[in-house]
């Protein structure tokens, strides 16, 4: 993971405006009708924003999007998880209601203000599920800051296979395509299996986000020692069409107690793909292979 000393943010106050009032209205109409407490939680790197769904527990299910996303990315998770704690994340250094306020140079104060942030929630037990980005960043807090995570599902998580040329194909793809009329871009969500693209709300909301300045951070491959030093019960779930497909051949050799599962037909959107078999997989998951 590269480091960055720029602080990310939003370009301008009427950028933050823009974006917060398309934020809100997304999470207006398109979260359950089931109570949800935002909370602001302090950490040395800025103030972090979550969601509270279900009782208050020590043993949350924290859920961690991935690059360029936020809290709203987990909407439709929360009628399911209801009757358990959870908390949806704006990840600090994305477009969200988190405000960074110190730079974060590498995976080790990634892994820092994940795990202030946990201390911060009282989660003492708590089940990552982390998604391209967010699995890499469950990661490498559990490589830095292990005993306080029961167990980590990992969605066709960054980190655990090189970004080779179609990753980056599919990602520069997504985002011009994003730019398109809606029949068009529709259609190319259809032949690039992003459904983000086909979703008007969503592309709203990504369009907005482009007066953010992000930071310019890159995955870095985390090597068979590390992945074999991770104790906690560790599930990854796989698109069989992903760029990053690749991971669900290596690890079984590296790390044969983790639980993997390859979805043949999904692709790096896998969570939104196969989102009801990703929530089952969750939320049935212990630890067993």
């Amino acid at each position: 993971m590269a480091g960055s000393v720029r602080i990310p943010g939003f370009r301008s106050d009427a950028a933050r405006e823009k974006f917060l009032a398309a934020y809100d209205a997304a999470l207006e109409s398109s979260w359950p009708d089931v109570p949800v407490r935002a909370e602001g939680v302090p950490t040395a790197f800025g103030t972090v924003r979550v969601y509270r769904c279900g009782p208050d527990g020590t043993d949350p299910f924290v859920l961690l999007t991935g690059a360029g996303g936020n809290a709203l990315a987990w909407s439709r998770w929360m009628d399911r998880f209801a009757d358990r704690p959870v908390i949806a994340v704006d990840p600090l250094g994305e477009p969200g209601h988190s405000l960074q306020t110190a730079p974060v140079r590498g995976p080790e104060d990634a892994a820092a203000w994940l795990e202030e942030l946990l201390a911060g929630l009282g989660a003492e037990r708590a089940h990552l599920v982390g998604v391209s980005w967010g699995g890499y960043l469950a990661l490498e807090h559990e490589i830095r800051h292990p005993g306080r995570v029961a167990a980590i599902t990992l969605v066709d998580a960054a980190g655990l296979g090189p970004l080779g040329w179609r990753f980056w194909v599919w990602l520069i793809g997504g985002g011009l395509a994003a730019l398109l009329p809606g029949p068009l871009r529709r259609r190319a969500a259809r032949r690039l299996r992003n459904p983000t693209l086909a979703d008007d709300r969503l592309i709203a909301l990504l369009r907005a986000s482009l007066g953010y300045r992000r930071p310019h951070t890159r995955a870095r491959l985390l090597p068979d020692d590390e992945l074999r030093a991770v104790r906690v019960p560790v599930q990854a779930l796989v698109g069989g069409r992903s760029p990053l497909g690749a991971a669900a051949d290596r690890l079984p050799a590296v790390v044969p107690d983790w639980r993997v599962e390859r979805f043949p037909d999904a692709g790096h959107a896998l969570v939104l793909e196969a989102e009801h078999d990703v929530i089952d997989r969750v939320l049935s998951f212990t630890g067993r292979p």
